[in-house]
């Protein structure tokens, strides 16, 4: 029977693994797959996730199961991470909230959410998206179609084009957004363009769902979700799915919430059966260990200190590379700006190069990307900015 199947092209962005783990070139550089790395290339453990996984280790005394909600100190800790502690959807006990398999985990649950209202709706994504929020998406039976949004001549967002599309919708239509440092991007909305997105949403009944993978990675904690916080405020109901990989470190772990905002607390109660049915139906009970690590470190002062201090850290050094880089490339007088750069926020950039330019960095100089020219800034070091810039130049000309 099985032989009816046959073998699948490997997925593009994590081919680049292997490709750049063969490559034999000592300056080889790999701007690929989308993970915080150290200025040694290291994705390290957050020393408050180390000291919180150790105090957990001392304490647990069983593996049981814990509910199909997950840790609920957990899911508790990110609602009020992401929406905050004045909420007022969360004061009127308004939120359900499921911890998932990740993000990726959570898009899903919620994506089977969307099919069981059994209406005929469509999910809008911007152009570009992240890749896998097609698959997982698409794949629980929703038709996805998208709306402007990446400028490729100024490296920011074309929210003009993005207003006029939103402005076309109404209550059969969901709106995934991301919630800040966009992916592939880099090109964050505005919190004016969030006001206007909220007008929108209130107006023509559209649904929100929000991606949120970064909060922390760009302009702060509280400064990443401004523009979440205010879209909670201003409509009944909208979907938030978030992923601690990045600003917890904790990728291997697949740690996600589930957030979905209702019209009342009882329909919330209801929507907390349906999710947890949901993910019944897929994988029973989420992983536990990354929320019992994330519950520690957002209900301990001390620990939550120095998670922010370090998450702040890696952000400033993301900051700083993408200053360094832009400085690189302009002292070498490329024609093309790359200006955008720095006005871009978190762990990626579309370098707007062609596909071209891009399979010339891989094959002349060892420099790994994805085709679209989108590259992890994290993935850069200060050592290897001036090969980087040169690449550029030279491809370029």
């Amino acid at each position: 029977m099985f032989d009816r199947l046959s073998a699948l092209p490997a997925d593009p962005l994590l081919g680049l693994i292997t490709m750049f783990r063969d490559d034999p070139n000592p300056k080889k550089v790999d701007l690929g797959v989308g993970v915080y790395r150290d200025e040694s290339g290291h994705t390290p453990i957050m020393t408050a996730v180390q000291k919180a996984a150790q105090l957990h280790m001392e304490t647990e005394d069983s593996k049981t199961y814990i509910g199909p909600g997950g840790v609920i100190g957990f899911v508790e800790g990110i609602k009020s991470l992401v929406l905050g502690a004045d909420s007022s959807a969360l004061k009127d006990n308004r939120v359900a909230g499921l911890q998932c398999p990740g993000g990726c985990g959570s898009l899903r649950v919620a994506s089977e959410l969307l099919v069981r209202l059994k209406e005929e709706l469509t999910v809008w994504v911007s152009d570009p998206t992240w890749a896998n929020h097609i698959p997982l998406i698409s794949s629980a039976g929703l038709p996805i179609k998208t709306y402007p949004y990446f400028d490729p001549t100024t490296g920011g967002v074309n929210f003009e084009a993005m207003e006029a599309q939103l402005s076309q919708l109404g209550p059969k239509d969901v709106v995934l957004l991301h919630g800040c440092c966009h992916n592939p991007t880099g090109a964050d909305l505005t919190f004016e363009n969030w006001k206007r997105v909220a007008e929108l949403a209130a107006e023509k009944g559209f649904m929100p769902f929000v991606d949120i993978a970064y909060q922390g990675l760009g302009d702060g904690i509280n400064e990443d979700v401004q523009g979440v916080r205010y879209l909670s405020e201003k409509v009944e109901e909208m979907i938030i799915a978030t992923s601690c990989s990045k600003n917890f470190g904790l990728y291997r772990e697949r740690t996600g919430t589930l957030l979905i905002q209702t019209k009342s607390s009882e329909n919330a109660n209801a929507i907390q059966t349906q999710i947890q049915d949901v993910a019944r139906a897929n994988y029973s009970m989420s992983p536990a260990y990354g929320g019992f690590i994330v519950d520690r470190i957002l209900s301990d002062n001390s620990l939550r200190q120095e998670w922010e201090t370090e998450l702040n850290a890696m952000a400033l050094r993301v900051k700083s590379l993408r200053g360094g880089l832009l400085e690189k490339i302009q002292a070498r007088g490329i024609e093309k700006d790359f200006g955008f750069i720095t006005t871009q926020k978190g762990m990626f950039s579309y370098l707007g190069i062609s596909k071209d330019q891009v399979i010339r960095m891989r094959e002349e100089f060892s420099i790994y990307m994805a085709d679209s020219s989108r590259i992890n800034v994290a993935g850069l070091n200060t050592q290897c900015l001036d090969y980087v810039a040169d690449a550029l130049k030279t491809v370029c000309e």
